[in-house]
């Protein structure tokens, strides 16, 4: 049975002693070999399948480390805004603890398979007539004002869970890669990374990207109105958007946009390629890597290993997959009907 994540790194990560630990085994996701994007980039990459965590995306690293505290001090029930990967961790670990979930999302904006799972966790979903910058402003006004927990990755907790996924790299590696390959939304997770190979005093350099539509970071400025076919970073005003930007000069890293047909691109090269079925927003690190490169600073060599976080699974957004796969082929239940339908071309 794997270990979970708590029970892995408990001497890292800031619990009180009575703390109960809320936990699905989230955690050493697998680390894989990607060889043809490999073979395009001209360095060693690997891919870091954070969709295979419980609920289907990275965010229950910082899940399972928010519900437990909460849990530990007596919160009543857990909150967020959400594109939907965390509403649908925040509802299937609140279910777990035995707390009443809330979720508020952006209506029309968010993936099939990801409302379905905060349905069927028993949160109470709220479509909001509204982008997720104007949610997350609501929700961390009702914290103020209830006996609940925010879980959005404000949440000192929920950094210091994914954090993790830094310690699993160096380990499984023997050391940190040259460099770190992520898509960028509301900055949670490249500054959770970043606090993890700080604590390892590792320094890979940070390639951050994001959708061209919802791209504040690299303009610079706030996106009033964002829009991406990459959902889960359809964010125009990043939360954690100082330690974002400290943690790519730090590294001597970058940020930068990716159009949605690299996007698009990618998450198909992905899954026809590598055998790998990420979400949209998943495919915008390796997108970067393929549109941008491998730059390093003039006195660094370019990177030779680098890891690229693929942050939810594909079946997350079955919409997208079914509006951008082939067609299905339609054939009479005959031997030699089904011989030309299976072999023609």
């Amino acid at each position: 049975m794997p270990i979970p994540l708590i029970e892995r790194y408990r001497d890292r990560l800031p619990l009180e002693p009575g703390d109960p630990i809320v936990t699905l085994c989230e955690g050493s996701t697998p680390l894989i070999e990607a060889p043809v994007i490999s073979e395009r980039v001209g360095a060693r990459v690997l891919l870091k399948l954070e969709g295979a965590n419980p609920s289907g995306s990275f965010k229950d690293r910082g899940m399972t480390v928010a519900v437990s505290r909460a849990a530990g001090a007596g919160a009543e029930a857990v909150i967020c805004a959400s594109t939907g990967n965390t509403a649908a961790s925040a509802a299937a670990y609140a279910a777990r603890a035995g707390l009443r979930g809330v979720v508020i999302v952006p209506e029309g904006k968010i993936a099939i398979g990801k409302l379905a799972q905060a349905l069927m966790h028993g949160a109470r979903v709220i479509a909001l007539r509204g982008n997720f910058d104007q949610a997350l402003e609501i929700v961390r006004a009702l914290a103020d004002r209830h006996p609940v927990e925010l879980v959005n990755s404000v949440n000192q907790y929920r950094i210091e869970g994914q954090k993790t996924a830094a310690f699993e790299v160096a380990e499984e590696l023997g050391e940190a890669p040259d460099a770190l390959a992520i898509p960028v939304g509301n900055a949670g997770n490249v500054t959770a990374w970043w606090r993890g190979f700080g604590e390892l005093s590792r320094a890979p350099m940070l390639y951050g990207f994001q959708a061209e539509g919802a791209a504040p970071l690299v303009r610079g400025v706030p996106v009033p109105e964002p829009e991406t076919v990459a959902s889960a970073i359809r964010i125009g005003n990043p939360a954690r958007w100082e330690e974002a930007m400290a943690a790519f000069t730090s590294s001597r890293g970058r940020v930068e946009a990716v159009s949605d047909g690299q996007i698009l691109d990618a998450y198909r090269l992905l899954a026809s390629r590598e055998g790998v079925f990420c979400e949209p927003a998943s495919a915008a690190s390796v997108a970067g890597i393929l549109a941008h490169g491998l730059a390093a600073p003039p006195d660094h060599p370019p990177p030779e290993t680098v890891v690229c976080v693929l942050t939810g699974h594909g079946l997350k957004d079955p919409d997208t997959a079914l509006g951008k796969a082939p067609a299905v082929i339609g054939c009479e239940a005959e031997l030699e009907a089904v011989e030309r339908a299976a072999f023609a071309g």
